[in-house]
């Protein structure tokens, strides 16, 4: 009987695994319905004029609604994006946002990059390559470099 002590945290964190897995799943139903913001500290009008959107965003125009409005306390504008359509479930899960296969990775890099050049005129890139001798942990670097570029975090 003591034996089986162990199981019980065991299977404990295996129902509560599960029951995440499953009301992150639901959520990830409706995560093309959510906005994506950035704040840009330039005035509404350099950030969306005359229609236009900005030069990474244009690109996704007919798949995108994008919204722009001042950011409150006066500091800015803020740049919102969603999908028009709903994102499939199967493409927001674990192992696709891992392959890069997610398409809100792609509407994430195009908001940080319209920031980018809004802001900067330029979307600053990290150095290549990160060391300059193949190491294990330049490869780390570099995997994680990748990692972080559809996120937007490690």
């Amino acid at each position: 009987m003591k034996k089986l002590w162990w199981a019980v945290p065991v299977v404990a964190a295996g129902a509560a695994a599960v029951r995440r897995s499953r009301s992150a799943h639901r959520s990830d139903e409706r995560a093309g319905d959510r906005w994506l913001t950035v704040t840009i500290n330039r005035p509404p009008t350099d950030v969306g004029s005359e229609g236009k959107l900005p030069p990474p965003l244009d690109e996704l125009a007919e798949r995108i609604d994008v919204r722009i409005r001042p950011a409150p306390g006066d500091r800015g504008t803020e740049l919102a994006a969603r999908f028009t359509k709903p994102v499939p479930a199967a493409s927001t899960s674990v192992p696709a946002r891992l392959a890069g296969q997610d398409p809100r990775q792609e509407l994430r890099r195009a908001l940080r990059d319209a920031k980018s050049l809004l802001e900067a005129g330029e979307v600053l890139q990290p150095d290549a390559p990160p060391t300059t001798r193949p190491t294990a942990g330049g490869r780390l670097v570099e995997v994680f470099t990748r990692r972080s570029g559809g996120e937007g975090v490690l």
